[in-house]
C-alpha cells in the first residue's frame, strides 16, 4: 500500500483487447474457423495456420460469438427435420431474407404458438400439412395467412398415386408393348428343362410344393403361413402359381451391345455351329466389339434346348407408374408415351388418379383455385380409399390449400435450410446437443452472407 509505483497499460484499438490472450483479428480467425469447422475440424484447420487450440477450446470460443439479433420477419417459414432417430426438431426460416431464425428441439404447436406470441408481427407462416404447425401458428398468430407448399402437395398427392399402383399391381403389365404373333408363338412353348439347377430354383420349387400340399385341403393362407413361417401374401403368391417356374424371381436382362446379333447367333446355331470361340470371330467380322465371354454366356441355353435369353422389358413399379402419371405430358419421354395409354386404358382407378392430378396440375400451373372446391369433392367421390383419406385432409385444410396453389409464397427456403442443417449434423458426426447445433446453423448463414457481399475483384 505504500508502494508509489504503478502499473498502467494501455490498450490499443484494434489490437489489443483487456483481459483478452488474443488480438481481435486472431479472435475473429478462432471464430470464424470454429463457426465453419466446428471442434475437431476447426483444431486441425487451425494446427495447420500454427494456431494450437483444442477442440474444446474452438467449441468454447464458438459458444461465445452472439448470435444476431432476431428481427421478427413478415414472412416466416416453418419446417421439421431429423435430430436423431424418431427424435425431430423445428426450424424457422425469415423468407424473406433466406436467412434462419432459430432452431429447437421437437415439433409441437404449443413451442411454435409461444415462439410467435413472444415475436409479434408474422404476416405469413409458410408450412407443409402438418397438423402441430396449424395449430400452432393458429394460437400464436392468429392474423397471419398460412400457406400451405405446393410440394408438399404435389408429394402427398404422388403418393396417392403410389399406393393406388400398388394396389393395383397386377394391371401394370398392361403397359408393356403388345407381343407379336412369331414372339407370342415362342412364349407359348413348352420349356423342355423342367428340372431346377440353381439354389433360388430349388427353394422356389420346394416352397411351391408346400404350399401347394397344404392348400389342396382347404387350409387357409393364414394357417398355412404360420406353420412353414412365411407372409400370407408369400403363400397366396404361391397358391395362385400353376407352376413353380412362374413364383421363380426372373429379373429383366438389361439390353447389351451383343442384342443386334442374337438372330445370328440362333441362325448358326441351328445351322449346326455350336462352337463359341467361333462364333465370337463371326460376329467380330461383323463389327461385334464386345468380349468373348458375353457370346459364350448368350449361347449357353442353347446347349440346354431353351430359347436364346433375348432382353425383356419388365412392367413398371407402382413408383414408376406413380411418377408416369404425375409426370407433365411435354416432360414425358417417347417410351413412357407410348406406354402410359396402355397403362390407363387398363385400369380405370389409375384414368381416374391420372385425370385428378392433371387437373390439380392446371390450377397450379395457373395459380387458380377457383375450382379447388369441385376437384376436393371429385378427389373423395372417387372411391379409392387414399385419395379419399387425401381429400379429407386437404378439406381440413383447404383455406392454406388455396394460398398455397394462388400465392408466391413456398417452403423452398426451408427446404434450403432443413440441407443446410443436415451438413452441419454430419460435419460433426452427429454428436452435437441442440444449442451448437443453433449457433452453427444461424452464425454461418451469417458468414456466408457476409462473404458474400464483398467484392469478388481487387481493384487495380
Amino acid at each position: 500500500m505504500t508502494c508509489p509505483k504503478v502499473t498502467f497499460a494501455e490498450q490499443v484499438p484494434g489490437l489489443t483487447v483487456r483481459y483478452q490472450r488474443r488480438t481481435p483479428r486472431l479472435q475473429g480467425l478462432v471464430e470464424d474457423v470454429g463457426v465453419v469447422l466446428a471442434g475437431r475440424g476447426g483444431s486441425r484447420m487451425l494446427r495447420i495456420l500454427n494456431i494450437r487450440l483444442s477442440r474444446v477450446a474452438v467449441l468454447s470460443q464458438l459458444m461465445r460469438v452472439p448470435l444476431p439479433p432476431l428481427v421478427t420477419p413478415k414472412v416466416l417459414g416453418v419446417d421439421d427435420f431429423s435430430l436423431y432417430g424418431d427424435t425431430y426438431g423445428t426450424l424457422l426460416v425469415d423468407a424473406t431474407t433466406r436467412l434462419p431464425l432459430t432452431l429447437w428441439e421437437g415439433r409441437d404447436a404449443k413451442r411454435l404458438g409461444r415462439w410467435l406470441r413472444e415475436h409479434p408481427g408474422v404476416e405469413v407462416a409458410c408450412r407443409d400439412g402438418s397438423l402441430a404447425y396449424r395449430q400452432g401458428i393458429t394460437a400464436g398468430a392468429p392474423g397471419a395467412v398460412q400457406v400451405s407448399d405446393r410440394f408438399h402437395l404435389w408429394q402427398g398427392l404422388s403418393r396417392r398415386v403410389q399406393d393406388i399402383a400398388s394396389v393395383h399391381r397386377g394391371c401394370l403389365p398392361a403397359a408393356l408393348p403388345a407381343i407379336g404373333d412369331a414372339d407370342s408363338a415362342r412364349a407359348e412353348k413348352p420349356v423342355e428343362n423342367t428340372t431346377a439347377d440353381t439354389r433360388a430354383e430349388l427353394h422356389a420349387r420346394g416352397l411351391f410344393e408346400a404350399v401347394q400340399a397344404l392348400t389342396r385341403f382347404g387350409r387357409s393362407h393364414s394357417s398355412v403361413a404360420r406353420e412353414l413361417g412365411l407372409n400370407r401374401r408369400t403363400v397366396s403368391k404361391y397358391t395362385r402359381a400353376h407352376t413353380w417356374q412362374e413364383v421363380v424371381r426372373r429379373p429383366p436382362r438389361k439390353v447389351s451391345t451383343l442384342d443386334p446379333y442374337l438372330d445370328y447367333l440362333q441362325q448358326r446355331w441351328d445351322e449346326g455351329q455350336h462352337s463359341a470361340k467361333i462364333l465370337h470371330e463371326e460376329l467380330q467380322i461383323k463389327g461385334y466389339l464386345g468380349h468373348y465371354q458375353r457370346v459364350k454366356m448368350a449361347v449357353a441355353p442353347l446347349r440346354r434346348g431353351l430359347p436364346i435369353d433375348e432382353p425383356r422389358e419388365r412392367p413398371p413399379s407402382p413408383r414408376e407408374a406413380a411418377r408416369w402419371i404425375t409426370t407433365h405430358p411435354h416432360r414425358r419421354s417417347p417410351h413412357i408415351n407410348d406406354r402410359l395409354p396402355r397403362l390407363l386404358d387398363h385400369c380405370p382407378e389409375l384414368r381416374t388418379a391420372h385425370d385428378l392430378v392433371r387437373r390439380f396440375a392446371v390450377m397450379v400451373d395457373n395459380r387458380d383455385a377457383t375450382g379447388l372446391s369441385e376437384w376436393l369433392n371429385d378427389l373423395a367421390n372417387t372411391g379409392l380409399a387414399p385419395l379419399a383419406g387425401l381429400a379429407r385432409a386437404l378439406h381440413e385444410d383447404r383455406h392454406a390449400v388455396a394460398q398455397g396453389v394462388t400465392t408466391l409464397y413456398n417452403s423452398g427456403v426451408n427446404e434450403g435450410r432443413i440441407t443446410d442443417v443436415k451438413l452441419q449434423k454430419r460435419i460433426m458426426a452427429g454428436r452435437a446437443g441442440v444449442s451448437l447445433l443453433r449457433h452453427r446453423v444461424v452464425l454461418i448463414a451469417h458468414l456466408r452472407r457476409r462473404f458474400a457481399d464483398l467484392p469478388t475483384a481487387l481493384p487495380r
